[in-house]
């Protein structure tokens, strides 16, 4: 039987980007696609205040990625809290990445705020600090895509590390067997990240830009990361 996934959109992408890439949700459909757990998806922009009705029943919620910061105070961040504590309260599965990776930390009483590692860009390592049965296929090193300049710097109450480094300690985590979220980008793809650093080289700096942009003749464990979240949600404790 199919999983059936929401996914809650919380960005545009930049306009030079969409004619290729379109948008988060239809990154994480071509990324899903690519692994072997029947999967469906729908996708709600909640920028626009877009979510799914009453009626509509998911096995589990994911929060993607965004240029704002998961501690900002925009109307439809607030708005998306209140929604997804009631979708943890009932129980539901919910999956986090980048932003929606630190906003799920500070809802279920973590920390976020902006790093002072500063940016990470480009291919990162993590070790992987945990293993369970829904990570398959297993791995020791974790390597990803990442683009924030946020990061979480406490773990929610009963929160389990589940990739770490030096620059990003809380990398993934899991909260029992309902909640799982990681800083890294799973969906990107090595041309995205490129274009990102071209489009915010300036913003960079040389010296990070630089640095990604050589990061990038790596290959990423994007489709392993895909895989074990799709059986994290079909997995029964």
């Amino acid at each position: 039987m199919s999983l059936r996934i929401c996914i809650l959109e919380t960005d545009f992408l930049r306009p030079e980007l969409v004619d290729q890439y379109q948008g988060y949700g239809q990154m994480f459909e071509r990324l899903f696609a690519q692994q072997p757990i029947p999967s469906e998806f729908v996708r709600y922009n909640v920028v626009d205040e877009h979510y799914p009705g009453d009626d509509e029943k998911f096995d589990a919620y994911l929060v993607t990625g965004s240029k704002a910061d998961s501690f900002g105070t925009d109307p439809w961040i607030q708005t998306l809290k209140t929604y997804l504590l009631d979708r943890y309260q009932r129980g539901d599965k919910l999956l986090g990445i980048c932003f929606g990776h630190q906003l799920l930390a500070l809802l279920l009483g973590g920390k976020a705020e902006r790093a002072t590692q500063g940016w990470g860009v480009g291919i990162h390592d993590y070790q992987v600090a945990a293993h369970a049965p829904w990570m398959s296929p297993p791995v020791d090193d974790l390597t990803m895509l990442i683009s924030h300049q946020d990061q979480v710097t406490q773990l929610p109450p009963e929160a389990v590390v589940v990739a770490s480094s030096e620059f990003c300690p809380f990398a993934a985590y899991q909260l029992n067997d309902q909640v799982l979220c990681f800083q890294g980008h799973p969906e990107f793809i090595h041309d995205y990240s490129r274009a990102l650093l071209d489009l915010r080289q300036q913003h960079l700096g040389e010296a990070i830009y630089s640095a990604g942009i050589a990061s990038l003749d790596r290959p990423h464990h994007g489709t392993t990361v895909a895989e074990w979240m799709m059986r994290f949600v079909a997995h029964q404790a």
